[in-house]
This record gives C-alpha cells, structure tokens and sequence, in this order.
C-alpha cells in the first residue's frame, strides 16, 4: 500500500469542493498546512493565483465577512490562503477563479476603472451589488454573478471552519455539560414563530 502524499490530500480535498463533499476535518486540515506556509516564508505566497488575483480575492473576502469589533474577518482568518491553495490543486476550480476576477476586473474597466482591486470602494461595492444578486442575471452579468456566488460560498466555509470563525460561532465542540439550558431568545423565537 502506497503514501498518500501532502500534495495527493490537497488534491483530493480539493476535489471535494467542486462536488460539494467537503468535511470540516478536511477544511480544517487545509487551513492548518496554509499557516504552515504563512509560518515558513512569513507571509503566505499563492500557489494558484498570481499576484494580483491574490489581491482581488482578499478584497473580495474583506466585503463578504469584514472584520467586526473583537472579531476578525476573512482576511485574516486565511480565507483567501485557503482558497487560493485548494484551487492549485484543482485546475476547474482555478480555471473558475482566474476566469471570474478577469470578468471581474474587464466590467470594472467598463465602468472607467482600471481593474477591481484599484477602484474606488464605490465603485467596488457598485458592481458587488450587481453581481450578488440572481434577479440581476443578464448575459452581461450571468459569468460574474455566478463566479460571485463561488466567492461568497468558498469565503464563507474558509471564515467558519477557522479558528477565528470557529471562536465567532462560539463554538465549544463535542463536550460534556452537566445541565443544558435552553437559551431564553431561542425559545421566545419559537414560541413567537409557532401557531399555538
């Protein structure tokens, strides 16, 4: 019986994503071999993306989860590492991502800026609010809204299979309680919501 290898990992890990099969052991091992690169070079160097698609994801993480009072967001949670590494080892999903930010970046210069990452914020959140949205598909926004919708989903799961995301959730893991307690807004939620 064969290795399996670090780099046959991350290939099958990143397999799963395209096929929506993707563990929290498995993101969460992910996360780990990434600040291992950060740890090792000091700042972490895409392996997918060139430098300046790097830059636009990370500006597209930080408008999907910002940071908010004690709790981090995105960026520095490793969401754009994250990403960036599962799409060295998966060509399609790669090819999805260089794809996306160049749609991103041609109907930034449609609308007179150089490129997403150098517009104003204006002008940044403008085609965000575009492109977030189904109700807006149209031929000239159909690629971006769809390279949006991966962006969202990918920083989202990156963010809350963190440690930081992990912490924001609160959450405490499979642990003993000697009383569980129903929190008093989760029942006055439902007893608002029920018909009795």
């Amino acid at each position: 019986m064969s290795e399996v290898t670090r780099r046959d990992l991350l290939q099958r890990i990143a397999l799963s994503i395209t096929a929506g099969q993707l563990s929290l052991e498995a993101a969460q091992h992910v996360h780990g071999v990434a600040a291992q690169e950060k740890a090792a070079h000091g700042v972490y160097k895409p392996k997918g993306l060139n430098a300046h698609e790097y830059k636009t994801l990370e500006k597209l993480a930080d408008y999907i989860v910002p940071a908010e009072g004690e709790s981090g967001g995105a960026v520095s949670a490793g969401a754009p590492e994250w990403i960036d590494l599962m799409a060295s080892e998966n060509p399609q999903l790669l090819a999805i991502y260089t794809g996306g930010i160049a749609w991103l970046d041609h109907a930034m210069q449609r609308r007179g800026a150089p490129n997403f990452v150098d517009a104003t914020a204006a002008q940044q959140t403008a085609i965000l609010d575009l492109i977030a949205y189904r109700k807006n598909e149209s031929p000239e926004l159909g690629p971006g809204i769809k390279f949006f919708e991966w962006v969202r989903k990918m920083v989202v799961d990156a963010y809350y299979t963190s440690p930081i995301g992990i912490k924001d959730l609160g959450y405490i893991g499979n642990t003993a309680l000697s009383k569980f307690e129903v929190p008093q807004q989760a029942i006055d939620y439902a007893l608002k919501r029920s018909p009795v």
